[in-house]
């Protein structure tokens, strides 16, 4: 299939770059010059920043922005008789109704950072379509990275990007806390890492209210007021209370 790619952000990137092995990126567009060449260079296609000049003759479009300026793009771009997808999990489909006759969603269940490696076979992808003929082209598409493939309507969707938040986005802010923490003690984050992994890996096991463990289960107050403490920041402190009380809360009738 020839592809276009409308954005060359981080997801945009790895898309357009697992993609490239069994398709055609032909196009890739960005608002700035550079991030449209720099994405362009790695997969062979062509660089532009002008919406209105992308080629009419690709089989699917992917709008890979920010939520904030995915509606604003879908209506710059002229209509043609490409498959529209976009790549957000919290954005319904129905963006499209009105500007394409065929569309979708292609959601990759993942975190992505420029320079990472993704073994894409193992990584869910959540697609939507307009009909029934154009699942079947999604699906394709999607089959070609991953044996992951999940079909997932947009209200459903959302709750999936929002549990997305708690377990990756949020448990990555903890993980900034925790290296803070170990500066106040000279330490280096890396001493933590033995535990993220055992964490990680009891949850591929057992249920996360299973694996929990920690002085909140319990309510260990002296511990739990111990840590208060050590603790300068308010808001930090505060984090800390409500996280421990809603952990108490779960458990204190197991």
């Amino acid at each position: 299939m020839k592809i276009i790619f409308v954005g060359a952000g981080n997801v945009a990137t790895h898309l357009a770059r697992g993609l490239s092995d069994n398709h055609q990126v032909v196009q890739v567009y960005s608002r700035t010059v550079e991030s449209a060449e720099a994405l362009a260079s790695l997969v062979g296609a062509e660089a532009t920043t002008d919406i209105k000049a992308l080629r009419a003759d690709a089989d699917i479009y992917i709008f890979s922005v920010k939520d904030a300026v995915l509606q604003e793009l879908i209506a710059s771009l002229p209509k043609n008789g490409g498959i529209w997808l976009h790549t957000a999990g919290s954005m319904p489909m129905a963006l499209f109704e009105g500007y394409a006759e065929r569309y979708g969603v292609l959601y990759p269940f993942q975190t992505f950072t420029k320079g990472r490696s993704m073994e894409w076979k193992d990584i869910p992808f959540f697609i939507e379509a307009s009909d029934r003929d154009t699942y079947n082209k999604i699906n394709e598409l999607a089959s070609s990275l991953s044996e992951k493939v999940i079909e997932l309507s947009s209200d459903k969707r959302k709750y999936l990007h929002l549990t997305g938040v708690f377990a990756c986005n949020f448990v990555n802010y903890m993980y900034t806390l925790s290296e803070e923490t170990l500066q106040e003690a000279g330490l280096p984050f890396d001493v933590v890492l033995p535990l993220i992994d055992e964490t990680c890996a009891k949850v591929h096991a057992l249920s996360p209210a299973d694996a929990q463990t920690g002085p909140a289960v319990r309510f260990d107050e002296n511990v739990i007021d111990k840590h208060l403490s050590l603790i300068s920041d308010a808001k930090t402190k505060e984090l800390y209370r409500l996280i421990s009380d809603k952990i108490y809360e779960t458990h204190k009738n197991k």
